[in-house]
């Protein structure tokens, strides 16, 4: 089976109402299943009170993270960033950076922002930067997802997003809930076996893009001497 976790802080309730409907499309998926983690509370005053409130939703471990087949990330926006919670975990995966234990493996993210302009790209963008550091494939959402271009809230190309508009409760549109699915469902992270051998998949990709790159600079070059004997 494969299993694809999705890792998240959520404050408020926001970010974990969008990451269960990413975890819906997964599970819809056959032959795939979603593992919905959390990571912990920094302070711990506050530790307790999350787990009062999301106690359903397990804290990650390690293991998890090494053994998934995908990893999609959840954050409400601090200032543009990802929370500090969920860098806090981040900053503590080296030793998986260095074993390369997700290199080749899909990768997403999603948020939830207070405001429309509240910084969700750039919080979206701050997520992958570890992920491609990982050596991820990181998969957003194409326009070919219509409540992409009809979506009045939340929802980006970059992945699916929320926005509460600073009510203390509030609840997903349509639009972000079919987004959320959507990337939860993407194909894009199921063209592979249970037992891909995912370093050597993303060695192979880079061989194919470094000769489509050779080719491609080839072609200029002689374009170039064209243009450049077509002046003389």
């Amino acid at each position: 089976m494969i299993n694809i976790v999705v890792l998240i802080y959520s404050k408020k309730g926001s970010t974990l109402q969008l990451a269960e409907e990413v975890c819906k499309g997964i599970d819809s998926v056959n032959e795939v299943t979603a593992k919905l983690r959390r990571v912990d509370e920094l302070k711990p005053i506050q530790q307790q009170r999350m787990l009062e409130k999301y106690g359903k939703v397990q804290v990650i471990s390690k293991r998890e993270i090494t053994d998934c087949h995908g990893l999609i990330l959840g954050s409400p926006t601090r200032f543009g960033n990802m929370a500090a919670e969920l860098k806090y975990f981040i900053d503590q995966t080296l030793d998986v950076w260095i074993s390369g234990e997700l290199i080749g493996k899909p990768g997403a993210v999603f948020t939830s922002t207070g405001s429309l302009h509240g910084g969700q790209e750039t919080t979206l963008l701050s997520m992958m930067l570890p992920l491609f550091h990982h050596g991820m494939l990181l998969t957003g959402i194409p326009y070919s997802e219509s409540s992409l271009s009809e979506t009045t809230t939340g929802g980006t190309p970059y992945g699916a997003s929320h926005v509460s508009m600073e009510k203390k409760e509030s609840s997903l549109s349509n639009e972000e809930k079919n987004l959320g699915f959507a990337m939860g469902a993407s194909g894009d992270f199921y063209d592979f076996g249970e037992g891909t051998d995912f370093k050597a998949l993303s060695e192979n990709m880079v061989s194919v893009t470094s000769l489509s790159t050779g080719m491609y600079e080839e072609k200029t070059a002689e374009k170039i001497e064209s243009w450049v004997q077509k002046i003389k």
